[in-house]
């Protein structure tokens, strides 16, 4: 009996073909259906019991922020975020609340006097919470006492520390509502427009800015943000979190300007003062010559003791934000503040950036000596010896110390506490020469103080 052949795989597919009904299912019943089955492929291989809706209790943690046409979703959530901060606001403590706080402690203060300071024992301390109101109970637990406690042999605190502890958190609750109030996408951080609006509205609370003239407010603005973006947004993601912003000094140096008898010293050091903003912005401008709004190399390469070199300045406009190769006053701000600050992390990583051509992340002999070349061509010029790389490299290694000994690192520098100096010998003639001569500085220096003891004798 002969073989029945199989059938051919064109018949087969033909048959499929003809046998084949359209899926009439509409496109939420195929998303339900794959829904499901994936619950329950994935609960097998999860080896649960069928049914198992565990997944269900997980709480719902995202949620979608309202698009740009929701209209009305968007003034919902204004709303909602308005009437939450006016809540903690309200759950602050108020000044006549404050000076009832005060009142108490005075009134349950525990003798002896701890130098010129009253204290107050735990039972004591407990006593006035309990007679302080509701809005005081979280700063009166056990825990703010023994942060408060120090070496007082009756185990007292002093009670001009906890008030002032007190003081601070309900100032600091009060700035974060304030700044809150700024943040237009209430995501927890400000854009730069953000804080540009709270400075701008800040200025009129702030006596020691009476003097500005109002012509002046957006350069006053601009001074002021840059410093808080140079230094809180490193990754230049155009937003700087809150809770960064009260955790910096710059809130307490921008405040500090309310003290109306505040002394010259303090507002020259004082980024945020009005000499100082106009510090730097009368610098901009005398560097300006053209008078265009904008400054070209050459007119850069006169800042400061005009010593910077060519090579350093030439990094400075590849690697940074200019306008057909000129730079603007807010490019210019973060040069200065780098320029200014050379011991902090965040400078060090603006000038680390320009010293590293080929971003390695490292520099390596080559870099050290391309950077250092200007130096000893600039040293040429002005009639001096030139110092050799070689010693001047050997003593940037044992200065920094990296942990590669061919290779030095941001991280390096920034750990060393060096980078400074290491950062003037390589971009500054006038840096060079400083710590070149330092020995003999500070031997004048010495023998001008030994000097003007002997007259005062």
């Amino acid at each position: 009996m002969a073989k029945e052949e199989p059938p051919h795989w064109s018949d087969i597919l033909k048959r499929r073909i003809t046998n084949f009904k359209k899926d009439e299912r509409s496109e939420e019943e195929k998303k339900a259906e794959e829904t499901n089955l994936f619950t329950k492929y994935y609960t097998e291989w999860k080896g649960g019991k069928d049914g198992d809706e565990s997944y269900k209790s997980i709480p719902r943690f995202y949620y979608r922020l309202p698009a740009e046409d929701e209209v009305l979703l968007q003034k919902l959530r204004e709303e909602s975020r308005a009437v939450f901060l006016q809540r903690k606001s309200r759950e602050l403590l108020d000044n006549e609340e404050l000076q009832n706080l005060w009142f108490l402690l005075d009134k349950h203060q525990v003798p002896p006097l701890s130098g010129d300071e009253a204290m107050i024992s735990y039972e004591a301390y407990l006593q006035v919470g309990d007679k302080a109101g509701p809005k005081c109970n979280k700063f009166f637990t056990a825990r703010v006492y023994a942060k408060l406690l120090h070496n007082d042999p009756y185990g007292r605190i002093s009670i001009m520390q906890f008030f002032n502890y007190v003081m601070r958190k309900v100032w600091l609750h009060q700035t974060r509502i304030g700044l809150s109030l700024y943040d237009v996408a209430g995501q927890g951080y400000l854009r730069e427009s953000d804080l540009e609006n709270y400075i701008l509205e800040l200025i009129p609370t702030l006596p020691q800015l009476d003097g500005l003239e109002k012509s002046f407010y957006s350069f006053y603005v601009c001074t002021a943000v840059r410093k808080f973006f140079f230094f809180l947004d490193p990754l230049r993601t155009g937003k700087i979190k809150i809770q960064d912003i009260l955790a910096c000094s710059f809130l307490d140096d921008l405040l500090e300007l309310r003290d109306e008898e505040l002394s010259k010293e303090s507002q020259e050091s004082n980024w945020f003062s009005a000499p100082s903003a106009l510090r730097v912005y009368g610098q901009y401008l005398n560097l300006d010559k053209d008078h265009n709004g904008m400054l070209s190399k050459e007119e850069l390469s006169r800042y400061g003791t005009a010593t910077l070199t060519p090579v350093f300045l030439d990094r400075v406009f590849q690697e940074y934000l200019t306008y057909d190769g000129e730079m603007d006053y807010k490019t210019y701000l973060d040069f200065v503040l780098a320029l200014e600050n050379r011991k902090e992390p965040a400078a060090l990583q603006y000038i680390f950036k320009l010293l590293d051509m080929e971003n390695q992340g490292y520099l390596n002999v080559f870099s050290l000596n391309y950077f250092f070349r200007a130096i000893q061509e600039q040293m040429k010029l002005h009639g001096q010896e030139p110092v050799t790389f070689q010693d001047v490299k050997d003593e940037i290694f044992d200065m920094v110390k990296p942990k590669d000994p061919y290779k030095i690192t941001l991280q390096d520098l920034v750990n060393s506490c060096q980078g400074d100096t290491v950062s003037s010998i390589l971009i500054d003639l006038n840096g060079f020469w400083t710590y070149e001569n330092r020995e003999v500085l500070v031997t004048n220096d010495t023998d001008s103080s030994n000097t003007a003891d002997l007259d005062d004798s």
